[in-house]
């Protein structure tokens, strides 16, 4: 098995655990306020991991360029978070887990027209699958 292929597994039991222990934590509380304070430890953890890792040559590689398509994904990943938060604290984390992960068919898409990357026959039936289940789901 590829690296990469193991990195994207254990990104899936780590976000799926995610889910269920947030909901937990927004007992009593508002799902904002919420976001706000697991925010704050996801920084504080990814500095720590990203001091201990990362060189300071690549520091001292960054550019602007990518600064700014950085500070455009943590916008946009901001963006995520905050109506996700919304969204498991008045529905269920099981429902809305499966609606987020449309953001599949979403990034195949950006990914071909942005990136290049290829769209196959198994792909576009994949993505087809995934929004016909979505559709179910949030029907259902």
């Amino acid at each position: 098995m590829e690296k990469w292929v193991l990195y994207a597994i254990v990104s899936m039991a780590f976000a799926g655990f995610t889910s269920v222990i947030a909901k937990l934590g927004l007992a009593g509380i508002s799902g904002d306020l919420g976001l706000a304070v697991r925010t704050c430890f996801v920084f504080a953890f990814v500095l720590m991991f990203a001091g201990a890792v990362v060189p300071i040559e690549q520091v001292r590689s960054l550019t602007p360029r990518n600064i700014g398509w950085l500070a455009l994904s943590g916008v946009t990943t901001a963006g995520s978070w905050i109506f996700y938060y919304k969204a498991i604290k008045l529905g269920e984390v099981s429902t809305v887990a499966l609606i987020d992960k449309g953001s599949v068919v979403v990034a195949l898409v950006l990914a071909w027209l942005l990136l290049g990357e290829s769209l196959t026959a198994a792909k576009l039936i994949g993505g087809a699958m995934m929004l016909g289940g979505l559709l179910v789901i949030a029907r259902g």
